[in-house]
């Protein structure tokens, strides 16, 4: 035999038309996510290996309950999508690396956020926030803002940032960058409204600025 044909099944085709049925209406199916996982690694059980990249861009979504399960990625991007709630996301928290840039975030408060202990690399760029409350990140090193409607910039501070050395809010709506105290930052770029009111920022810190 040169191959095998698999039999008709209705229930199949059903479930077909149910998966299309989602995709059409942004929901996450298991067909998607199988479509964008890579990079196979063994996980802390012993034989036990598991796809810990998930590349979820430009797929229309607005729902991705789905996810939930997938509790071994450790590389997720979803941007591009129309995404505004991430509490789904909540299991996943051996995550290192989260992009969500351009969806519909609208608040970070009451986002699974506390549950990522190991992210290094957030990025909630071209969103619509307003504020950071809720952002916590004890092992954030990269953190990017840039391309939302954030005014104030109050809450980072090293007691929930210690590690953070490189900082992106281009694009804000920034009157001001008092709020903060991230005395391991490394890099900061940012656009101020208005008068160009400078915290004193740590010497080995270097900047981009432009005021108007």
């Amino acid at each position: 035999q040169s191959g095998l044909v698999p039999a008709y099944s209705a229930e199949s085709d059903s479930e077909d038309e149910g998966a299309e049925k989602d995709e059409k209406e942004g929901r996450l199916t298991d067909w998607t996510i199988i479509d964008g996982l890579s990079l196979l690694c063994q996980t802390g059980k012993r034989l036990e290996h598991a796809f810990i990249k998930l590349d979820l861009k430009d797929k229309a979504l607005t729902d991705i309950v789905a996810i939930s399960s997938y509790i071994h990625i450790r590389f997720l991007d979803l941007s591009n999508n129309y995404i505004s709630d991430l509490s789904p996301l909540a299991p996943m928290t051996h995550l290192l690396w989260l992009k969500v840039d351009t969806n519909s975030v609208t608040s970070l408060k009451g986002q699974p956020l506390a549950e990522f202990t190991f992210l290094q690399w957030l990025s909630v760029a071209s969103n619509q926030l307003v504020d950071i409350e809720g952002l916590v990140g004890p092992s954030l090193e990269t953190l990017i803002l840039s391309g939302n409607s954030i005014q104030k910039i109050s809450g980072l501070q090293s007691a929930d940032f210690a590690n953070l050395v490189i900082l992106e809010l281009r694009a804000n709506q920034l009157e001001t960058t008092s709020g903060f105290d991230l005395p391991n930052l490394r890099k900061l770029y940012l656009v101020i409204q208005g008068w160009c009111l400078m915290q004193i920022l740590p010497e080995s810190c270097s900047f981009h600025l432009v005021c108007w």
